[in-house]
């Protein structure tokens, strides 16, 4: 599988380790009334979708940068990459 890099552009797969599922960005607050269900729906709670889904992808053989990859699981085209650093800072700047 080819990975298009945001800056180095295509990447074999090898490069990289799969790290799950970028809801992991998605950390619960621990100071929550609530935290400790939101903390056990956070690591142990995964959904398995076909179609797209949003993956953590790290750039360990290259520039290690970190990736959320969209990901069409049933026939592994790439849907869109991007910087999880860039998502998060977005999320961070929408609350």
């Amino acid at each position: 599988m080819i990975i298009p890099h945001p800056l180095l552009g295509p990447r074999d797969a090898e490069e990289f380790v799969y790290l799950g599922d970028a809801s992991l960005l998605d950390r619960p607050d621990w100071q929550a009334e609530n935290a400790d269900a939101a903390f056990f729906t956070y690591q142990y709670l995964r959904d398995n979708p076909a179609g797209g889904h949003r993956e953590l992808w790290f750039h360990e053989q290259g520039d290690r940068s970190w990736l959320v990859v969209t990901r069409d699981t049933t026939t592994h085209e790439i849907l869109d990459v991007a910087f999880a650093s860039d998502l998060a800072l977005e999320k961070a700047v929408s609350r």
